[in-house]
């Protein structure tokens, strides 16, 4: 083998890698310019119009469409699981979905990037909204903050107490007449 050849193979670069860090740095771009609250917004959009498409797959794969609480809960883990993540369900009730995750689909690459976290989020709540009516989801612990997982909260009603709770509400849109 030649030189040049056994050198290539310790370069980390592959697919994978190459998207994560280019979602990573367009993140860090849109922090870094109009701050971290407006890029998640922006990242928001994303993950919601992801979320509609993957709601897609799995109503199909389902045969329904629409979703109950668990299959629900179950949606939510598998999709994570399938691009890298390791959700599985804490809790699962009729106030709440509680996850937790080992891995982030991201991984190292969401280190210092919260806003990435909010294609979690919108991913989760528009497609339990869409099925359920109403979705607040709250991240609690986030590996981008440096814990050393991420701890989700999906609450299904609006109630006074998750009124006062910090997280980002999605609603079931209603269809256009």
């Amino acid at each position: 083998m030649s030189h040049e050849a056994s050198d290539q193979k310790s370069i980390p670069l592959d697919r994978d890698i190459f998207f994560r860090t280019l979602i990573r740095e367009l993140a860090g771009v849109l922090e870094e310019i109009v701050g971290i609250k407006d890029a998640s917004g922006f990242v928001s959009i994303v993950g919601q119009r992801i979320g509609e498409e993957i709601n897609g797959h799995y109503q199909s794969a389902l045969g329904t469409e629409q979703l109950d609480r668990a299959q629900v809960a179950y949606t939510l883990v598998d999709l994570k699981r399938r691009i890298g993540g390791d959700f599985f369900v804490i809790e699962e009730n009729e106030d709440r979905i509680l996850l937790g995750n080992r891995r982030c689909p991201f991984g190292e690459k969401v280190l210092g990037r919260p806003s990435m976290c909010m294609m979690t989020s919108n991913v989760f709540g528009s497609i339990t909204a869409d099925h359920l009516g109403f979705a607040k989801v709250e991240l609690r612990e986030t590996i981008a903050a440096g814990n050393s997982g991420c701890l989700v909260a999906v609450h299904l009603k609006s109630t006074p107490e998750t009124d006062a709770i910090d997280g980002r509400e999605y609603v079931k849109s209603q269809p256009s007449v």
